[in-house]
Parts: structure tokens; C-alpha cells; sequence
């Protein structure tokens, strides 16, 4: 059961990168870490810290699209 929570919580955090700016990212990422601390065992929370700390060292890529664009 603890690994399929493990596995959501990084979905979780997959999501929130793709959908949020990155001050959001960051503020959700606390606080779905936050939330896991109680759930996971030590070493799936670790493991979790560990995912989180990576995608907040990413980038975030914008897509722009073309609809959405203004033509000038």
C-alpha cells in the first residue's frame, strides 16, 4: 500500500510541474511533502525528498500555443 502512495505522491509532484509556476511548484512540492511524512516509511520519504529536490531543480518549460497567441 505505502509504495502505491509512493507512487501517487510523485505523480502528484509530475502534475504540479507540468500545471504550476515555480514559486506554486515549489509551495505544493512542501506540501505534499509534508502530507507523505506521515504515511511513508523513512526510507520511501527520503526517496521522495530526494524526487521532489530533482524537479525542483528543473526547469520549467512553457508550451506556447498558437491559439492562445496575439497577433500583432
Amino acid at each position: 500500500m505505502s509504495e502505491q502512495i509512493l507512487k501517487a505522491c510523485k505523480e502528484l509532484i509530475d502534475d504540479a510541474k507540468v500545471g504550476c509556476a515555480s514559486l506554486v511548484f515549489n509551495e505544493t512540492c512542501l506540501e505534499i511533502l509534508s502530507k507523505a511524512h506521515n504515511v511513508l516509511s523513512d526510507k520511501q520519504f527520503k526517496q521522495l525528498v530526494v524526487y521532489a529536490t530533482e524537479k525542483m531543480k528543473e526547469k520549467i518549460t512553457f508550451k506556447v500555443q498558437p491559439e492562445l497567441t496575439i497577433q500583432r
